[in-house]
């Protein structure tokens, strides 16, 4: 990702470490950021339940999600006891070598700051409610967390094909799904943290659910400013694990 200018890019650059890490400040969130949370929690929460994986709900419980903001030292109590990973706080968009090298050594940066009540359908630049809600549930789940490990380790080793890779991320972590004994299910972020992305992806017309082929997500561009048209179906989450080691040509 070629980042625009850090001061054009919400979030407080100024005080980051050397690896784009900043603390989080829990008692700095307004009482209007804790109540877009709990609107934003509480609405897809209840989408989840019906149309997320059991995989990712049962990470909701697990690691206490609840209707205020979460403090990321009390959540790493739980997720490093589970599968060995921990949350940073990153002020913003990072850039793409330091994201994966966060993914490699267990470590998923989520921004600090939450968007606000005018933005609570679309938001430009993921904040904390779309990094946090969105992807830490399922990074309780050991095959999960194992494939975004190896995703990242991968990733730091494409050079020139990270593009492929790209794409990978994209359709799976972003907006993947799943077929279950209880029918088709969500388990990418971008969909969990959207309610129109939900919808959409379960009953949208004119889209497509594929059959998840590592090779062919590759081959397929994606773009990032509109519902999507094409998702891939996982069979296994263990399919994640095979795909990240797809050699990448």
């Amino acid at each position: 990702m070629n980042l625009a200018p850090l001061e054009s890019l919400r979030g407080d650059y100024a005080g980051m470490a050397s690896d784009w890490t900043v603390p989080q400040h829990t008692s700095d969130y307004s009482d209007e950021n804790q109540a877009v949370w709990r609107l934003l929690v509480e609405r897809q929460t209840a989408l989840a339940r019906l149309h997320g994986c059991a995989e990712f709900v049962q990470g909701l419980e697990t690691l206490g999600i609840s209707d205020s903001i979460p403090d990321f030292d009390a959540v790493n109590e739980r997720l490093e006891k589970l599968t060995g990973w921990r949350v940073v706080g990153v002020p913003g968009l990072i850039t793409d070598e330091v994201f994966y090298d966060h993914l490699a050594h267990r470590r998923f940066p989520v921004t600090v700051w939450i968007r606000s009540r005018a933005e609570i359908d679309y938001l430009v630049e993921p904040d904390l409610f779309h990094d946090f809600f969105g992807h830490v549930p399922l990074l309780s789940n050991p095959v999960f967390a194992d494939y975004m490990q190896m995703y990242g380790q991968r990733a730091l080793e494409a050079g020139s094909k990270i593009d492929l890779l790209a794409r990978l991320y994209w359709y799976t972590v972003e907006f993947g799904l799943i077929r279950t004994p209880a029918g088709l299910k969500i388990y990418g972020a971008g969909i969990l943290s959207s309610a129109a992305e939900v919808k959409h992806a379960m009953s949208g017309g004119g889209v497509e659910r594929l059959p998840f082929e590592a090779a062919t997500v590759m081959r397929r561009p994606y773009q990032i400013d509109k519902l999507q048209d094409t998702y891939f179906v996982l069979d296994d989450f263990r399919q994640l694990f095979e795909a990240a080691q797809t050699r990448v040509a």
